[in-house]
């Protein structure tokens, strides 16, 4: 229970810098996003039934704080974390490199899941131009807060099967 507790923790901790300081502080593509870093954790590590909702969960969260469309975000992020679910038990979650090559590789999946709805459902024209020159830099941004948070001891939560 207390390993549940700790990620809830973690969870809190992320979205409120996500959603106060880090907006404030740092620009548009050198801000890092830790709710996704949260949610391929949440894949790799936690491949739980209610972990899914929570994956999509945080997408709602960030999309209603984001000021894009509402789902976006929660789509792109129930995408990745299904995807990442059903691949660690395939792969040895516990290395530090895959964790964050699979946080740059999502960082990827998720903007180009977004432009792929945008361009199907929006009719504003250019959206690519928005999300495409920002796309390595986030990634990158991303894949080294993966790698500095990586290095804290998580806790591992353990599924009873």
């Amino acid at each position: 229970m207390m390993r549940y507790l700790k990620v809830t923790g973690w969870l809190l901790a992320a979205v409120l810098l996500q959603m106060t300081l880090l907006p404030r502080y740092l620009l548009d593509p050198f801000q890092p996003n830790l709710i996704l870093i949260l949610v391929v954790y949440l894949g790799l590590k936690l491949p739980h039934r209610f972990a899914g909702f929570a994956a999509f969960c945080l997408g709602v969260l960030q999309d209603s704080f984001s000021g894009i469309y509402l789902g976006l975000h929660a789509f792109s992020y129930l995408c990745i974390y299904t995807l990442l679910s059903e691949l660690a038990d395939r792969l040895y979650t516990d290395n530090r490199a895959l964790f964050v090559l699979v946080v740059f590789l999502a960082t990827l999946m998720g903007a180009l899941l977004n432009l792929v709805m945008l361009l199907i459902f929006s009719v504003s024209n250019g959206v690519y131009a928005s999300l495409l020159p920002a796309l390595i830099p986030q990634a990158l941004v991303n894949a080294l807060i993966a790698s500095l948070v990586f290095s804290f001891p998580l806790p591992a939560v353990e599924e009873a099967r």
